[in-house]
């Protein structure tokens, strides 16, 4: 195999991957979208949101006995799912008990408009959450143990004319299905129903809303627990991949921010796209870079978006009022 044939083998295997793990970055920027698109809300929790759910993934296919009943192949996903209800109340509950306090009527005539209380206030939850867990399960790594992840399939893409093998990770693939399946279900929710309409209401005018008989505290407090349930679910899929231990949210935090500013603040699909890119970008800068500095790569395409294009790429330039 000459060096051309390696190289295009090399950058077609980076594509598939980079779309694999793109897809799952999508979903959990797409959780923090929800939340920081729709309220506002600087939440440095966000990670350790998703953290909360690898654990809670994790304990329902091990200690509930969804590995024994449904088996290693199946159990991990309907883990994944079964975990999503509970991690919906515990983003209800930190919303109706804490972040409502520093959001909403309640951050009128606050300094920075509350912002200030709110990055105290999540950096708060955040170091709360890492020391509980640590605590609760210790700090060693763990996983969710499938067979799926150390299985492929491989496709020879252009036959005999241009040798080159493709490896699809069976597990990574999944995972990208799940992914789809859970942003086109949201898009419809917000897109279709009355209670999408209501949140993409709150988001624009929250005043406006208000007078038009909306509930936006109501509003926000679901956007908020959609936000930690799509997130967590998103780490529930990651944990099938890669270890993880109490302190992996603040990894995956950064990689969340990137993604919903790069898609466009407010996009619920424009941060899916964003997280495709982050893993995309992620994956091609293995061609010149070490592994160790993938996530500058991120920030070097964040700040060309940034400053070329400062609303996104599929965001709107509007006036909030």
């Amino acid at each position: 195999m000459s060096d051309f044939q390696i190289f295009v083998e090399n950058v077609l295997q980076l594509l598939v991957t980079g779309i694999l793990v793109g897809a799952i970055y999508g979903m959990m920027c797409v959780g923090l979208a929800m939340i920081f698109g729709i309220m506002r809300v600087i939440n440095f929790a966000q990670g350790d949101f998703m953290m909360v759910g690898m654990y809670a993934t994790y304990f329902v296919f091990s200690a509930l006995g969804f590995q024994t009943v449904f088996g290693s192949v199946l159990g991990p996903y309907l883990s994944v799912v079964a975990a999503a209800p509970a991690m919906f109340l515990f983003g209800w509950l930190i919303h109706r008990f804490l972040i409502r306090r520093v959001t909403g009527r309640r951050s009128t005539g606050m300094e920075g408009d509350g912002h200030y209380a709110q990055l105290i206030l999540t950096l708060g939850v955040a170091l709360i959450l890492q020391n509980g867990a640590m605590i609760l399960v210790g700090a060693d790594l763990v996983s969710i143990r499938t067979p799926l992840s150390s299985e492929a399939w491989v496709l020879e893409p252009f036959g005999e004319s241009l040798p080159a093998l493709l490896f699809f990770n069976k597990s990574r693939v999944f995972a990208a299905l799940f992914s789809a399946v859970v942003i086109a279900g949201l898009w419809l929710l917000i897109q279709r129903t009355f209670l999408g309409k209501s949140l993409r209401a709150a988001a624009d005018n929250a005043e406006a809303a208000t007078y038009m008989g909306i509930d936006v505290d109501r509003s926000h407090r679901v956007a908020f627990a959609i936000g930690t349930a799509v997130t967590a679910m998103a780490g529930g899929l990651l944990a099938m991949n890669y270890p993880f231990s109490p302190f992996v949210g603040l990894e995956y935090v950064i990689i969340m921010y990137a993604g919903v500013v790069l898609g466009g603040i407010g996009s619920v699909i424009g941060a899916f796209w964003g997280g495709m890119i982050i893993g995309l970008v992620q994956q091609f800068s293995t061609l010149v870079l070490p592994t160790q500095l993938q996530n500058a790569t991120i920030f070097v395409c964040f700040l060309l978006v940034v400053m070329l294009r400062p609303q996104g790429l599929f965001g709107r330039n509007v006036e909030r009022t």
